[in-house]
């Protein structure tokens, strides 16, 4: 990597703004990551899901796809590396790479480092860096040492996005879905995924989870490499080593005419100084020089004695030796010397002892409260542990009784029952009768128990708007009735039967 070539910005950043900055890089190059990655792995994806519909195992191709992303990540890794430090590469040099780029490097993170949570930091360094065995190792966790969290949290939180963005693929397909039919296509949907599922449902969903892994995975590996470039800047001193190579380029002019200078003025005073010199050497050959400066040297007993002197003096001395006894344990004060407690020093002795031993003292607490209200739990407690009887009597419930049939003459069994004065069943029995005429001419099957707003939700099929009318009319009657007891009159009941019983086919 040649420094004085990058890019970007180095400098110092924290990881949230480097894994921006990733991101950034991303963006920029976006025409070439994408396109590069479709044209990789298409062919991975069509070849794996081949073998899976032949050996009807659908679900194998989405879990290799997601195991080989270590290969596919180097994709991006390649345009941002190269974009960063140079010329971004062009769609057809990445592509005539990836063929011999990496694989040895990669290899380990298709086999026993596939689940390393810091793959998108340490990737870089297995694949930029061009080291092996112990040196690899060691540079590997130098370079994760600072952002191991962070690149634990980033390979979180883009599992995270592969599963809404699948999620979501999901909730799209429902929302072109009619509403009064949502109910039944979530029901399908949820026995497609629980049940034996089509293989072109799985080839669907198989599909879906390509689509987002190759949405994300991209951004993943940027977030990682800005990282990786944080990392070494803090490391190595990159932004200092960049500043210093400006600084070499802009001051190298002046510093050439500066030696040039000084190159000439030596040579030009050379030839003086060595003359100067040799004069100054045979002088010193024919006279001595110390006796010339300081005279004869003279032996004085008394300067002797006063050197000896000035030795001896302790305060001349730089070391000496000092004995003393001390006690061992130094830290101690003697017992004499330490201070009584005084309140404060109780009341931190007592919360210290509460601290020490405060689970023992809850615990305590909890036994002496079962023991004092045993007399309320314990016969309950009793009564749930009794063994029951191995062998019971297995008790057989009769179903619920089915409904019964509607009559041939349904308007006069209607009235029989209005006359009767049970308004609210002879209400009942032609609501039935009504809903049961809307659900085949609306061609649906209702679930049992279904409300009065999916029968009228369900009648909006009926071709005919005067049917839908009529049913609309019955409704609103029934839940009159029945949510507000407000009955009709004997008018109102036969102006209701002459609406429908022409509609639906009832004889009068």
């Amino acid at each position: 990597m040649r420094v004085e070539t990058v890019q970007v910005e180095l400098r110092p950043r924290s990881a949230w703004e480097a894994m921006e900055l990733g991101n950034a890089l991303v963006r920029r190059h976006a025409g070439t990551i994408w396109r590069a990655w479709l044209l990789c792995s298409l062919p991975v994806f069509v070849v794996l899901n081949a073998l899976g519909w032949w050996f009807d195992r659908m679900w194998l191709p989405a879990l290799l796809m997601w195991w080989l992303l270590p290969m596919f990540d180097r994709v991006p890794l390649y345009v941002l590396s190269r974009a960063v430090f140079g010329a971004a590469p062009t769609l057809r040099q990445t592509l005539a790479v990836q063929g011999q780029w990496g694989w040895r490097a990669v290899s380990g993170y298709l086999g026993w480092r596939r689940f390393s949570p810091w793959r998108a930091v340490a990737l870089p360094v297995a694949l930029l860096e061009g080291l092996h065995g112990p040196a690899l190792a060691q540079r590997r966790r130098l370079v994760v040492d600072g952002v191991g969290g962070h690149a634990l949290m980033l390979t979180g939180i883009g599992h995270l996005f592969v599963l809404t963005l699948v999620a979501s693929q999901i909730s799209l397909l429902l929302l072109f879905v009619p509403t009064e039919l949502l109910s039944e296509s979530a029901r399908a949907m949820w026995a497609l995924v629980t049940e034996q599922p089509p293989r072109w449902a799985q080839l669907l969903g198989n599909l879906g989870v390509w689509l987002a892994l190759g949405l994300i995975a991209p951004f993943q590996v940027g977030a990682g490499f800005g990282l990786y470039l944080n990392r070494r800047t803090q490391l190595e001193a990159w932004d200092l080593e960049i500043a210093f190579r400006r600084l070499r380029a802009r001051i190298a002019p002046g510093v050439v005419s500066l030696a040039a200078t000084l190159l000439a003025g030596l040579l030009v005073l050379a030839p003086a100084a060595r003359a100067q010199d040799a004069a100054a050497s045979t002088q010193t050959d024919a006279t001595p020089t110390l006796p010339a400066v300081f005279g004869q040297p003279v032996d004085d007993p008394d300067f002797e004695r006063a050197v000896a002197q000035a030795y001896t003096d302790p305060l001349l001395d730089h070391s000496r030796t000092d004995v003393r006894w001390q006690r061992k344990d130094r830290s101690a004060p003697p017992p004499s010397q330490r201070e009584r407690p005084g309140v404060l020093g109780a009341i931190a002795r007592v919360l210290a002892l509460a601290a020490e031993f405060g689970l023992w003292i809850v615990l305590g607490l909890l036994v002496l409260a079962l023991a004092l209200t045993a007399r309320r739990w314990w016969p309950w407690m009793r009564g749930a542990v009794v063994r029951l009887p191995e062998e019971r009597e297995i008790v057989v419930s009769e179903a619920p009784p089915l409904p019964e049939p509607l009559p041939d003459a349904l308007v006069g069994a209607v009235r029989a029952l209005w006359q009767s004065g049970e308004r609210r069943r002879a209400l009942a029995l032609l609501y039935r009768a009504s809903v049961e005429v809307m659900a085949q001419r609306a061609g649906v099957i209702l679930v049992p128990g279904a409300t009065e707003a999916e029968c009228l939700r369900a009648a909006r099929r009926m071709p005919d708007a005067g049917d839908r009318g009529a049913f609309a009319e019955m409704v609103r009657v029934w839940q009159r009735a029945a949510y507000g007891q407000r009955l009709p009159d004997d008018a109102g009941l036969d102006a209701l039967l002459d609406t429908l019983a022409p509609r639906f086919g009832w004889a009068r």
